[in-house]
């Protein structure tokens, strides 16, 4: 079932953070969500992740509202730049993830996905030589890493995760690409906030372009080229994610 955000706004005194937000989640799609620092990204996800309540709007689930209650049965978000459990191992960590979200758990969905098991995202996210690390001593692309992997073992259809490749090198941002884009092909909604549109070009179906708060425009690569050449008096688009960009969103 699609979801939908309706005219998601969040206001901070005079300062707009969003603003009429508005754009569709296809099932099994990697939506990128792509936007300079300051453009309403993380606000964005922390409103959809109920860390904070939006002044206006609504989420849909096809024709029906949900309730802050259904949007967290089916949404996880994955905040940037945490470190939970520093004490702690890899290992405890994911197998603490792992049976916290297990079948008849107080943390399982009511709109459960099969998550993959954590030998399953050890192999993929290249976690075993991590495993007896203290999450506290990892760096910040294996911290990275890690919270990706808690993130695929959580439930939820729809996984938010805020500047999923931040910290990682060349190989390691193709290598969770592909593991990303895998989990989405099984079924899995990935909403990925990403700052360096190169990377998003890579992995993502399509893209929310936001500036300032506002939706800029949505679509795939060819569908916003088009939007950037119709907006510029009929010359031919580039096809490149980052001239498309600066296209639609310049003043």
């Amino acid at each position: 079932m699609p979801f939908h955000v309706s005219g998601l706004t969040k206001r901070y005194r005079h300062l707009t953070a969003l603003d009429e937000v508005s754009f569709s989640i296809r099932r099994g799609e990697v939506l990128g969500l792509i936007g300079p620092n300051g453009s309403g990204k993380t606000t964005l996800f922390e409103c959809l992740g109920g860390v904070l309540p939006a002044d206006r709007g609504r989420v849909l689930e096809g024709d029906r509202t949900l309730t802050a209650g259904e949007c967290r049965s089916r949404v996880f978000y994955l905040p940037d730049g945490i470190a939970p459990w520093p004490a702690q191992t890899v290992r405890w960590t994911l197998e603490f993830a792992a049976g916290f979200f297990a079948p008849g758990s107080s943390g399982r969905a009511a709109d459960a996905v099969a998550p993959p098991s954590p030998a399953d995202v050890v192999r993929d996210l290249d976690l075993a030589p991590l495993l007896d690390f203290a999450i506290g001593a990892l760096s910040k692309g294996q911290r990275k890493r890690v919270l990706l992997a808690i993130g695929l073992l959580a439930p939820q259809p729809v996984l938010l995760a805020d500047e999923p490749f931040d910290g990682l090198d060349l190989r390691q941002t193709r290598d969770v690409g592909r593991t990303l884009r895998a989990h989405a092909a099984s079924g899995r909604t990935l909403l990925l906030s990403i700052h360096q549109i190169p990377d998003a070009a890579r992995v993502c179906d399509r893209f929310v372009l936001l500036s300032g708060g506002r939706v800029c425009g949505e679509g795939t690569l060819a569908e916003l080229s088009a939007l950037a050449a119709a907006r510029r008096t009929g010359t031919p688009g580039t096809g490149d994610l980052e001239d498309v960009f600066l296209a639609l969103t310049e003043s």
